[in-house]
């Protein structure tokens, strides 16, 4: 049997109000769309989501529904798609977005011309009928880079302030090396040490000038969008984050950059915390300051004075931060 050309991964739950028109995209990514094996991971769903994606096997020549009775979360269903993913290049699709015609099979051909181990690509925010631009933060394109370069500085939008899992192409070889599969058990602010893995560890990458990926936003189920104490696995997520940096050969380099974008994502969650029942904003605060405590006293300090009055007054405010 010969090897599919790409493997789309998608994790589905709870998505029937979008999935025909994720499903009918990919309909029109290749002159063939049997060269791409597409498997939907419908995650404990109760509303027909595995069921409508499945109506798309005729279309789909690839396509497999994997089913789980009980949601396992996004992480793991991404992971459960990695382990079944056999294309010669990966990508990752989120149910409630879609591609212009042809981007997949574009960016398939760049991600083989370039040679590198993955390829990221702008985006098109789709927000209550408003369309956005937004674009990786890395002005070089078309050719090879190296990852651990754009990770930094610190006080700077780099490419790992770009984390969208679904927006590139990746290798499949960066699955057998272990740099593709997500931290099992998280909600939310999986792709963060994703993200980092892949720049720390990869060997070499490219930002491609294709605009064709359309991201759904404001949507009332995504989890962006609740204040339960799923928002709280950003500790867990950024915890992994530190360790890896601290493992890496040149930790002291990218400490500042994992630490400046720990505090930003913490004030974030810390802003929004009124609207979290008490119970969780308490271990919320109390998770960040933990943290905090946890890390080298000098870059913290550094962090936290980079980030602005506004913010620093949130933290130290919450937490009593180290000034």
């Amino acid at each position: 049997m010969n090897q599919p050309l790409l493997s789309v991964i998608i994790p589905a739950k709870d998505q029937a109000p979008f999935i025909r028109d994720a499903m009918t995209s990919l309909t029109r990514q290749f002159d063939d769309p049997s060269v791409m094996e597409i498997i939907v991971i419908d995650d404990g769903s109760t509303d027909g989501t595995g069921e409508l994606a499945a109506a798309f096997t005729g279309r789909l020549p690839g396509l497999q529904i994997h089913r789980n009775d009980t949601a396992g979360g996004l992480a793991a269903a991404r992971n459960q798609g990695l382990d079944a993913a056999t294309g010669r290049y990966i990508t990752f699709f989120d149910p409630d977005d879609w591609y212009a015609p042809g981007h997949l099979s574009r960016i398939t051909e760049e991600i083989r011309q370039l040679g590198v181990d993955f390829l990221r690509v702008d985006h098109i925010r789709h927000t209550n009928g408003v369309r956005t631009v937004h674009r990786a933060p890395q002005a070089v394109r078309g050719v090879a880079l190296d990852p651990r370069r754009d990770i930094g500085p610190s006080d700077d939008s780099t490419m790992v302030d770009y984390p969208f899992a679904p927006f590139g192409i990746f290798d499949s070889t960066l699955k057998e090396a272990g740099l593709l599969h997500f931290l099992d058990g998280l909600h939310t602010a999986e792709d963060r040490p994703w993200i980092w893995r892949l720049h720390l560890q990869a060997a070499s990458y490219a930002v491609s000038d294709q605009l064709g990926a359309f991201y759904r936003r404001g949507v009332a189920t995504s989890l962006s969008q609740v204040f339960d104490r799923r928002q709280l696995d950003f500790l867990r997520s950024y915890a992994e984050v530190f360790r890896l940096v601290a493992e890496d050969r040149e930790a002291d380099r990218f400490r500042p950059k994992a630490i400046r974008q720990f505090l930003a994502i913490a004030c974030h969650h810390l802003d929004r915390s009124n609207s979290m029942t008490r119970a969780v904003r308490q271990e919320l605060t109390s998770g960040v300051h933990a943290a905090v405590t946890g890390l080298p006293a000098p870059a913290v300090a550094a962090g936290i004075q980079s980030l602005g009055d506004r913010r620093r007054k949130t933290l130290e405010t919450a937490i009593g931060a180290v000034k």
